[in-house]
């Protein structure tokens, strides 16, 4: 397996490879809606455009699976943002690797490292930056302040009363259970991309042999990679209405 650069500043450890991979999907995001939904026509809508509106139309229909659908429009723009950004970051680490090889202490790659290795270490600069359990982690942090705000802001009285049903005394398992959603959000999405890295690390291994099992994965990757975009936006939107709209309008 190959080292990552870490770059120490502060007393922060920052992995490289991992800042680069969310700046590269994040502009890929940016730039890949942009072309999405250049020349907009209502008379000649091109490929595109139909594109995107089914894109949008989908996210649409997802959302509106978890909440009324009076309620979806001002959640549409969050859930585009993260199935679109999530779905580039997971497939970032496909098409090619850059590694470069290193022979003595650096970006973080201890002598005692290089000793393991026989004198010399490969840095590997470019994954998934969904494979890093602190993106991930980020990733649900986010969602973890934005559901709860959400929750205080647009229906406080049922957001507090849920920590007590349904009965008083099962507050401490909902407490358990309000810290186990972001956890599992940020290990389910880290799991499945990690681990299609590795085996992705591994086929390569085996040199001309592992070409036809290469070719295999990356197109089931690409599936796994939406899966688990579409998995984390949709959950997102669960826990939004359950704290912020779940018993507002009589829904659910």
């Amino acid at each position: 397996m190959h080292e990552f650069p870490i770059y120490h500043w502060n007393g922060l450890n920052i992995d490289v490879s991992a800042f680069i991979a969310i700046t590269v999907s994040a502009v890929m995001t940016f730039v890949l809606v942009k072309l999405l939904t250049r020349k907009l026509s209502v008379a000649n809508p091109s490929k595109t455009q139909n594109f995107m509106e089914w894109a949008v139309d989908f996210v649409h229909s997802t959302i509106a699976s978890t909440m009324p659908l009076n309620r979806v429009r001002p959640f549409l723009g969050l859930g585009l943002t993260l199935i679109l950004f999530i779905f580039v970051s997971n497939l970032l680490g496909l098409p090619f690797g850059i590694v470069t090889e290193i022979h003595e202490p650096m970006w973080g790659v201890t002598a005692d490292t290089l000793a393991h290795h026989g004198g010399h270490a490969e840095l590997a600069w470019w994954k998934s930056p969904t494979a890093d359990l602190s993106v991930t982690s980020g990733l649900a942090l986010i969602v973890f302040l934005l559901v709860h705000f959400l929750g205080v802001k647009m229906n406080a009285k049922h957001y507090f009363q849920h920590y007590f049903k349904p009965y008083p005394i099962f507050f401490p398992l909902n407490i358990i259970e309000t810290i186990a959603k972001p956890v599992t959000l940020a290990l389910r999405l880290f799991a499945n991309i990690f681990a299609g890295e590795v085996l992705i690390a591994t086929i390569l291994m085996l040199g001309a042999i592992g070409t036809p099992f290469m070719i295999i994965w990356q197109g089931f990757s690409i599936f796994v990679g939406a899966i688990q975009a579409f998995l984390f936006t949709i959950l997102t939107m669960v826990y939004i209405s359950q704290a912020a709209i779940h018993d507002e309008d009589g829904a659910h």
